[in-house]
């Protein structure tokens, strides 16, 4: 847990982001368990999907709270080690109950209290970041190139992460059983949880707080930071970008491995293409496209999305199986594509958010943007159960399936009409000093 310089702060970020993108492993046993131990239909399963993100709709009250409550003098490392002690009960009590034990209430319960203890991790790691960011350097180049770099390490750690456990969760999904997954997870997280509280946050070499204010405070700054119309009229279109889309993830997974038969290997191996898509997409915008003014770059990832749905509707009509392509090799390919374009928008969106934002609440707005994206895409998980019913579609009729999907691409579209509330270029906001140093 100690860099070259001494300082435990990239291997403590690093291998907590490796950990939350080996989420994936856990939750690819869950649907299986949901589908095939407790015979939950399509809208079910995608109902429970999208209702256990709820917790990272709070988002915002976390990083608060962390900033303003310190234990023994620490504020991160503490919020840290009780997130990962939250997911390992969690996992490991759903392997370890008896499985006439388990229903969906049960489960509904634990998945709930795993995500809220992801959600502090995540909020504790975004915050050591923005701290990160500040320190040590007079320069601003210095300190944007200081934070950028840290950003991209934790982005690969995670996407890394997101590779092998979705790459190793599709083999043992058909070799295990599910509750041996999430008793592999939960032991991974007591692993986790042991070399987190052996780290002292002094060590770190974080900037001091000279602030210290308190919650109300705290939250009169965020508001007044979404009083500004460029960030305000940005976070609504990201948000609306999301929750107008009724996404179809339960009835996709029912039509891949009920009506198509697909191993979930084949699964896993999709979700592996589409994380090892975006290890390479942070490259090449880091590289390339960082440049390009946010609304051209946002609204072309919009664009791509419904041009892949349109896809989709040609893969469920059986197009491109009577043009020699194999199923399981769409899936892979473009299913996983498709998958994570919805992560694609983030990262510059993110970015857009940062030279918006004013000094001093980075933090409180990242996470507002986080929780932003949860609550939006909740809202468009539930509107994809309503939108199958409506149509017809179920786990075993999937004659409506291609009006669906035409239906989400053209609501994918949507809002690129009002794509101009997204500002097409900014300058990073400036600190203002009362007086020289």
């Amino acid at each position: 847990m100690v860099s070259s310089a001494g300082n435990p702060l990239r291997p403590l970020l690093g291998f907590g982001s490796f950990i939350q993108g080996f989420r994936g492993f856990p939750w690819m046993g869950v649907n299986f368990f949901l589908k095939d131990g407790l015979n939950v239909d399509s809208p079910t399963l995608q109902l429970l999907q999208s209702s256990a993100n709820l917790p990272m709709v709070g988002k915002p009250f976390y990083g608060i709270v962390s900033d303003v409550i310190y234990f023994r003098g620490q504020h991160r490392i503490p919020y840290i080690a009780t997130g990962v002690f939250l997911q390992a009960v969690s996992w490991l009590a759903i392997a370890l109950l008896p499985l006439p034990n388990v229903s969906i209430i049960t489960i509904s319960i634990f998945l709930l209290l795993g995500n809220f203890g992801a959600s502090i991790v995540e909020v504790a790691n975004d915050a050591l970041v923005a701290e990160t960011g500040k320190q040590g350097s007079s320069s601003k180049n210095s300190q944007s190139s200081s934070m950028g770099e840290l950003q991209s390490f934790v982005w690969m750690a995670a996407s890394i992460g997101g590779v092998l456990g979705n790459l190793l969760g599709g083999i043992a999904v058909e070799r295990f059983s599910a509750q041996a997954m999430f008793l592999a997870f939960g032991l991974l997280l007591i692993i986790q949880f042991f070399t987190t509280v052996s780290v002292h946050e002094n060590s770190l070499n974080l900037p001091t707080n000279s602030s210290n204010s308190g919650i109300r405070k705290q939250f009169k700054e965020l508001s007044l930071a979404l009083r500004n119309p460029k960030i305000a009229y940005s976070l609504v279109w990201f948000a609306s970008s999301y929750a107008i889309i009724p996404v179809l993830t339960g009835t996709m997974f029912f039509y891949q491995t009920e009506h198509l038969g697909l191993d979930s290997s084949v699964l896993g191996l999709s979700k592996v293409f589409g994380q090892a898509a975006m290890l390479l997409w942070s490259i090449i915008y880091n590289k390339r496209l960082k440049l390009i003014p946010p609304r051209k770059l946002i609204s072309a990832v919009q664009a791509t999305m419904a041009v892949f749905m349109l896809s989709d509707v040609l893969f469920v009509k059986e197009i491109y199986r009577n043009l020699g392509v194999p199923d399981s090799v769409y899936v892979v390919v473009f299913s996983g594509l498709l998958e994570v374009l919805f992560q694609f928008k983030v990262l510059p969106f993110s970015v857009l958010m940062a030279q918006l934002c004013p000094p001093g609440c980075e933090g409180s707005l990242m996470a507002f943007l986080m929780s932003a994206i949860a609550l939006s895409t909740i809202v468009s998980g539930y509107l994809g159960v309503v939108l199958a019913s409506y149509v017809g579609v179920s786990g075993d009729n999937f004659e409506g399936l291609p009006y669906c999907i035409l239906i989400q691409a053209a609501c994918t579209l949507m809002p690129l009409f009002w794509s101009s509330w997204i500002p097409s270029d900014v300058k990073p906001q400036k600190k203002k000093h009362k007086k020289d140093n």
